[in-house]
């Protein structure tokens, strides 16, 4: 394979020897190579400024993120020899922390596999391309996942809102065998079903496994509030550790019914609440019913995806813990969390701090999580570490 090149200005090769992937629009040197020649997808030589190689990059001219280094090896494009290669490494690590097949098996530039997402079901794979270059080598992503896993059946779930970044079409679609409405997955030896034709992302969040663990010690005998609840990834597994009595609140019908499922499934005996409407109004509602939980979990989907939207999304947090936060019993526990990777812990745990003080309330901070290992935080990409979860211990004012 014959590369074109791109040459970056003075000085914007720093990141990239310091181990990061990407290339922005603004550090390439576009009066010696221009990016309106490349096509979205294209595989190019990345060379600094003195031109010297530094390796090779998936490249689309139309995004500010307009190159992805995939190799340092200019003797390595990302063919599916390089994918099954990859696909191997990542493999290895997921097998040597859960005896069970269910996982995520690609995380994008954690896993060397820049723009792809993989999470395994058992026997079924669902797959997430959100670059043009991931995009363009599709069909031997799917032939070395063939190779590697072996799977009964393989779901394209392309409908994520990078693509739209990338100008790519969003579709959802069989590449190969016969994949169902839903899939089965146990995670902390609780079973779920999670839908992955319509559901949210790949239809699970895996990322959460060991923060939900966690939680599986404070739940006996307590009553739990699970807030954005989607499938009840947090709930069930409460309810499955001995709550007597879960609240699930969310604004998808259809999710609530998965809720259900869930616990039907995991033979619950206790008292379920599904709340399907909007997390604040229903949050809200409890608080005027003068209802109190033991513990709550409010898990939102990102309110600041992108950095410009920090300010209103902060709101949103504020708020948000403000609410679950008048809802814990003296003595509870609330579980916060966050999956956008531009509020950092400090500022989550500001947003708490904040809130203790303005309801006169006293919080003790005694659990850190983060993102499971089959996320694996890249060492120079700190755009991969993006999960957080605060468990806080609850009481009145204690005159402190």
């Amino acid at each position: 394979m014959i590369l074109s090149v791109i040459r970056l200005k003075g000085q914007a090769d720093r990141r990239l020897r310091a181990g990061h992937q990407w290339i922005y629009s603004n550090e390439v040197n576009t009066d010696a190579t221009p990016l309106k020649q490349f096509t979205a997808g294209d595989q190019v030589v990345v060379e600094a400024a003195n031109g010297k190689p530094l390796g090779i990059a998936m490249i689309n001219p139309s995004t500010l993120i307009c190159g992805r280094l995939i190799s340092r090896d200019l003797k390595s494009p990302m063919d599916k020899s390089l994918v099954v290669h990859r696909l191997k490494i990542a493999l290895s690590l997921r097998e040597s922390v859960y005896p069970a097949p269910y996982y995520r098996l690609v995380f994008g530039d954690s896993d060397g596999l820049s723009g792809l997402v993989v999470d395994r079901f058992a026997d079924i794979l669902v797959v997430q391309i959100s670059t043009a270059g991931m995009e363009r080598i599709k069909e031997e992503i799917v032939t070395a996942l063939q190779e590697v896993i072996k799977p009964s059946a393989i779901l394209m779930k392309n409908d994520g809102k990078m693509r739209d970044v990338e100008g790519l079409n969003s579709y959802v679609e069989e590449a190969f065998g016969t994949v169902p409405e839903v899939v089965y997955l146990q995670e902390n030896d609780v079973l779920f079903e999670a839908p992955v034709w319509d559901g949210q992302k790949t239809g699970w969040f895996y990322d959460h496994r060991e923060n939900r663990k966690t939680l599986q010690t404070f739940s006996p005998g307590k009553r739990v509030l699970d807030v954005f609840s989607y499938v009840g990834g947090w709930g069930v597994q409460a309810a499955s550790a001995g709550a007597t009595d879960v609240t699930f609140i969310d604004a998808s019908e259809k999710a609530l019914g998965h809720v259900e499922s869930n616990l039907t499934m995991n033979q619950y005996e206790g008292n379920a609440n599904l709340m399907q409407g909007d997390a604040f109004e229903s949050m809200q509602s409890l608080i005027d019913d003068k209802q109190r939980f033991d513990v709550v979990v409010i898990d939102p989907p990102a309110f600041i995806t992108r950095r410009k939207d920090t300010k209103s999304g902060e709101s949103a947090y504020y708020r948000a813990n403000q609410l679950a936060m008048r809802l814990v019993a003296k003595g509870g526990t609330l579980v916060t969390a966050s999956c956008s990777m531009h509020l950092k812990e400090e500022k989550l745990h500001e947003i708490v701090r904040s809130n203790s003080r303005s309801l006169e309330r006293f919080s003790q901070l005694i659990y850190r999580g983060t993102q499971a290992p089959d996320h694996p935080v890249h060492a120079s990409i700190e755009e991969t570490e993006y999960l957080k979860a605060l468990f806080y211990r609850v009481h009145n004012n204690m005159g402190l």
